[in-house]
């Protein structure tokens, strides 16, 4: 990490952000490695606290191999959430103020205590509130939609915009519940909770552990975002976006024509 602009690189990448302007990959450029990467992403998400976001809740990138075979890489990855990325279930977003979104189903938890690193999942499923059928919105802030590891690590795993749908009591199983993603009302992908790490509770595990290596533990009332269940989808103008998942219900968000 000596000797590397970490405020810089997050300053490159914030600006990518704002102005909905890619920018070329830097890690190769800089020698940015996996911790590095995760110190570039401390910064970029302090620019936005600075300007008067919110911390909210975490994420985790690549839980599902046909993520991890979409993007070119193969290590589960966390990012962090704020309020402003939160979209209305059922709300509008406008494609201009990303470079290239895409969506994808997922499912969210709503924690109602805060899980020790290394606690057993056995034994925190109590920590969790509530869970729901949710869509992040994805957008990487490199050109192409290319990047190594550290390079989409530093770019917060390339966190956008996120629609929470109605928030339920958590079932017993959650191992293998159907997910579809519909774009107009037609099914643009078929998955399963199987493909978040075998289990969306698991994922909460390895949050929880992963966070705690630099630090970061997860709060009461946060929300945490587990993984995607299919592959992401790209998204249009005037595109209508719903996921559907067994037992939890829908989500759904709309783009603006």
């Amino acid at each position: 990490m000596t000797g590397l602009d970490i405020a810089g690189i997050a300053q490159r990448l914030g600006r990518a952000a704002d102005e909905a302007a890619a920018i070329p990959q830097v890690a190769a450029e800089v020698g940015l490695d996996v911790d590095t990467a995760y110190a570039v992403q401390d910064a970029l998400v302090r620019r936005r606290l600075d300007r008067g976001e919110r911390l909210v809740g975490m994420k985790l990138g690549l839980t599902s191999r046909a993520k991890m075979a979409q993007v070119g890489v193969d290590e589960v990855i966390w990012g962090r959430l704020t309020d402003a990325m939160r979209v209305p279930d059922g709300g509008t977003v406008d494609v201009a103020d990303f470079i290239h979104p895409r969506v994808e189903p997922e499912v969210a938890f709503l924690l109602d205590r805060l899980p020790e690193p290394g606690e057993p999942v056995g034994a925190f499923t109590d920590a969790v509130r509530a869970v729901a059928p949710a869509i992040e919105l994805i957008d990487s802030r490199y050109a192409n939609f290319t990047f190594s590891l550290p390079d989409v690590i530093a770019d917060n795993t390339s966190a956008a915009a996120y629609a929470i749908g109605p928030w339920s009591a958590v079932p017993d199983g959650l191992d293998n519940l159907g997910v579809l993603l519909e774009i107009d009302g037609r099914v643009a992908q078929v998955g399963s909770t199987a493909a978040i790490l075998g289990d969306p509770r698991r994922a909460l595990d390895e949050g929880v552990r992963l966070a705690g290596r630099y630090g970061v533990r997860l709060r009461e009332g946060w929300v945490f975002l587990a993984g995607a269940a299919t592959a992401a989808v790209p998204l249009r103008r005037g595109a209508q976006v719903r996921a559907v998942v067994e037992k939890l219900g829908t989500a759904s968000l709309k783009a603006a024509s």
